[in-house]
């Protein structure tokens, strides 16, 4: 496969390693983009995992709360100029009511979309469907109902970052008070800022202990002055490596952003407003994670209207 500039150029920009090591990457891998920063982080050029998930469209997440309920939606267009206008966030806001009414009276959750553009929308006339089409004609540009999800708890709480290009969700037991919201607001940033993985040490999957670990090994071969080690030492560097990382994707393990000694973990925060009160879920959407953007090229698009 002929490996282009463009293609070393977005597997930078997913790294950050430099231009050389992704072209090298990018061979060795026959143009795979995934398998090629697989690649660079085994031989550890890659300057960091979440750089992976570039942000890559448009358009902004909206919650909606009713009682112990909650549901994030994200809904994408082909601009930020769209996202900005009043309109479409109010559609937005309406489609995230929309979803939650539906999952209050048996509608799916998740990812069911189909299901979503078939609910009444909140005229109580036309479809969610309906609305979209209409809507994409209005504004001008292709309108996209992407993905939301629904918690529920003894407290829910929810928190829109930037304008929408991050929502949270927050749900937890065991206590109901306005000192609970708070803290759980409070944790809603933290998710917002340093996007974790897991709730809690349990919860973590085997595949990515795993995974890790491979990773791992692999860049400890890679270095010259490790690579010589004795085993039960690159054993030992593993585990410190692994344990380092949980701390970085295990939300409870995390240090409390504000905590004001800078070593208080989000556990220990939790447990100091209320030992009762317990995390059992959260969503994190951040818009356009995981798409690829569409390559804006207006000159060309104008002129293959004309031909």
């Amino acid at each position: 496969m002929a490996i282009t500039a463009a293609m070393v150029k977005d597997l930078r920009e997913m790294t950050g390693a430099g231009m050389m090591d992704c072209k090298k990457a990018l061979n060795e891998t026959n143009g795979d983009m995934d398998a090629a920063v697989e690649y660079l982080r085994k031989n550890g050029q890659a300057k960091a995992e979440k750089k992976a998930s570039r942000i890559a469209a448009e358009g902004i997440a909206r919650a909606a709360i009713e009682g112990n309920n909650a549901v994030v939606v994200e809904v994408n267009s082909e601009t930020d100029f769209v996202a900005k206008n009043e309109l479409f966030q109010n559609f937005v806001q309406d489609v995230a009511k929309v979803a939650l009414s539906s999952s209050l009276n048996g509608g799916k959750n998740g990812e069911d979309i189909d299901s979503l553009l078939g609910q009444k929308y909140t005229d109580g006339t036309s479809s969610v469907k309906e609305v979209l089409i209409e809507k994409t004609a209005t504004i001008g540009e292709k309108l996209s109902i992407r993905r939301f999800e629904k918690v529920s708890g003894d407290t829910v709480v929810s928190y829109i970052h930037g304008g929408g290009r991050i929502g949270v969700l927050v749900s937890a037991n065991g206590a109901s008070d306005d000192a609970a919201k708070e803290a759980l607001t409070n944790i809603a940033m933290q998710i917002a800022a340093l996007n974790p993985m897991y709730i809690s040490d349990s919860d973590v999957e085997q595949s990515y202990i795993d995974h890790e670990t491979e990773i791992i090994k692999a860049q400890i071969e890679a270095d010259p002055k490790e690579a010589g080690k004795p085993e039960n030492v690159k054993a030992g560097m593993i585990k410190g490596r692994i344990n380092k990382q949980l701390k970085d994707v295990v939300l409870l393990d995390q240090v409390y952003v504000k905590a004001e000694d800078g070593k208080q973990t989000v556990a220990n925060y939790l447990s100091s407003v209320n030992k009762d009160l317990v995390v059992t879920k959260f969503v994190r959407f951040e818009v356009g994670e995981g798409m690829e953007k569409k390559n804006e090229d207006f000159a060309a698009e104008v002129a293959a209207q004309l031909g």
